[in-house]
C-alpha cells in the first residue's frame, strides 16, 4: 500500500508481524570492539541525501535546538522519520547520515535533530542536554502536528537518543497523538545505571575515556559561553561517567545524584505504557549496552514492541558482510516504518496535536 492510499483508508488493522533479515556481520568484524569502533571511520556516500534545511525548535522557553530538514516535494503527503543521535553524536554522525540518506531514499522526510547543546549548538540554551529530557522530543513532535501539518511521524533514536524517544513514547501511553506512528531505538540506553556501569569497567576505558573527555570540553565551552553559571571546581574529579552525572549532570538538571537521574530518566521505567509500534534493535556482543537491559517484563508483555537481538553488531554498528545492504540497522529501521504504513492502518487527517 502506497502513502497515498493509506492516508485515504477507511480501514482500521493491527500492524502486519514484523520479521527481519537476521544481521550477519561484515567477516573480519566479528569482534564487538572491531565492529564499533570500524563504524566510525567506514568510508560512505550518502548520494540521496539533498542538502537539508535548518530548523530550530524552541523546546521550552529560552531554549532551542537545531535540526536539519530534509524535505520530499510534497512533505504533506509524506511520511516523517526524526532522527535522534547518542551521547556526544551529532547530526553529522555518520549513523544519523546514513539512516537518513536511506529514509529519503525511501520517500520519507527526513529530520536529523541535534539534542540540546551538540552539532555546535551550545550557545541556544544555557541549560545542559541529558537523558531525562523527553519533553524536547515531544515538543518538537506536537510542532510537526500542529504548525506542519505532518500526518504520519516516526521517531528514530540511537543509544541516548534511543532512550530519550523511548521514553516520550512510555510517558505519553495511550495519550500518544494518531500522528506518532511508531518509534525506532538501535541499542537504546533504556537502563541508564546498567550502562554507565558497563562503560565504566576495565575493559571499556577507551570508550569511557572518549565521553568523559568529550563531556569536559563541553563544560568548558558552556563556561565560556555562560560564566559563571556552573561550577567546574569538581570537574577535575572526574573519571568516568558516573562521576560526571553526580558532579555536573545532577546537581545542574534538577535530581538528587546519579542513582537518582538514572532512575527517573530511564525509559525502562515506563517502556510498559508505550502503545504505538516500537523496534528494538539490539546487539548481544555491545560492550556498552548490557543486554540484560532487555529483559525488562515491560518489553515482552507489550504487544506493541518488536524486539530484534542478534548475537553480533558491537553498539550501534551492525556493519553487514552484505556489500549491497551494508548497514543493517539503518535498513532496518525504514523497513519497519514501511511495513506499519503498508498495514493499512489508517492514517488521521491531520489536527491540532494541543488545544
Amino acid at each position: 500500500m502506497s502513502f497515498s492510499e493509506a492516508l485515504a483508508s477507511d480501514g482500521q488493522n493491527a500492524m502486519k508481524p514484523f520479521s527481519a533479515r537476521r544481521f550477519v556481520p561484515q567477516r573480519m568484524l566479528k569482534q564487538r570492539d572491531a565492529m564499533t569502533i570500524a563504524a566510525a571511520f567506514w568510508p560512505r556516500r550518502h548520494k540521496f541525501l539533498p542538502p537539508g534545511v535548518e530548523r530550530l525548535f524552541e523546546v521550552e522557553p529560552g531554549t532551542k535546538i537545531l535540526a536539519q530538514a530534509h524535505w520530499q516535494p510534497q512533505p504533506k503527503n509524506s511520511p516523517t522519520l526524526v532522527l535522534v543521535h547518542g551521547l556526544e553524536g551529532d547530526i553529522k554522525s555518520e549513523y544519523m547520515l546514513g539512516a537518513a540518506d536511506k529514509a529519503f531514499s525511501q520517500g520519507f522526510n527526513v529530520i536529523r535533530v541535534n539534542q540540546r547543546n551538540c552539532g555546535g549548538s551550545d550557545k541556544l540554551s544555557n541549560t545542559l542536554y541529558n537523558s531525562g529530557l523527553s519533553n524536547d522530543y515531544l515538543a518538537i513532535l506536537i510542532e510537526l502536528i500542529d504548525r506542519d501539518e505532518l500526518p504520519a511521524i516516526f521517531f528514530g533514536g540511537y543509544s541516548m537518543g534511543g532512550n530519550l524517544v523511548l521514553k516520550m513514547a512510555g510517558e505519553l501511553g495511550p495519550a500518544a497523538p494518531p500522528q506518532l506512528r511508531g518509534i525506532c531505538a538501535v541499542v537504546p540506553a533504556l537502563d541508564l545505571a546498567l550502562c554507565v556501569d558497563a562503560c565504566g569497567s576495565p575493559r571499556n576505558r577507551l570508550y569511557n575515556w572518549h565521553f568523559v573527555t568529550s563531556l569536559k570540553r563541553r563544560m568548558h565551552r558552556k563556561d565560556k559561553l555562560f560564566p559563571g553559571l556552573y561550577d567546574l571546581s569538581g570537574l577535575s574529579k572526574v573519571k568516568k561517567l558516573r562521576d560526571f552525572d553526580n558532579i555536573i549532570t545532577a546537581p545542574n538538571c534538577g535530581y538528587r545524584d546519579a542513582d537518582d537521574y538514572y532512575f527517573r530518566a530511564s525509559a525502562v521505567r515506563s517502556i510498559y505504557r508505550i502503545s504505538v509500534p516500537t523496534l528494538l534493535i539490539a546487539a548481544k556482543d555491545d560492550p556498552v549496552i548490557p543486554f540484560e537491559s532487555y529483559s525488562e517484563p515491560g518489553i515482552a508483555t507489550n504487544p506493541n514492541i518488536t524486539l530484534l537481538a542478534e548475537d553480533y553488531g558491537g553498539h550501534g554498528s551492525f556493519i553487514s558482510n552484505d556489500s549491497a545492504e551494508r548497514h543493517w540497522a539503518e535498513a532496518r529501521i525504514v523497513e519497519f516504518c514501511q511495513n506499519i504504513l503498508s498495514s493499512g492502518e489508517t492514517i488521521p487527517q491531520v489536527s491540532q496535536a494541543t488545544g
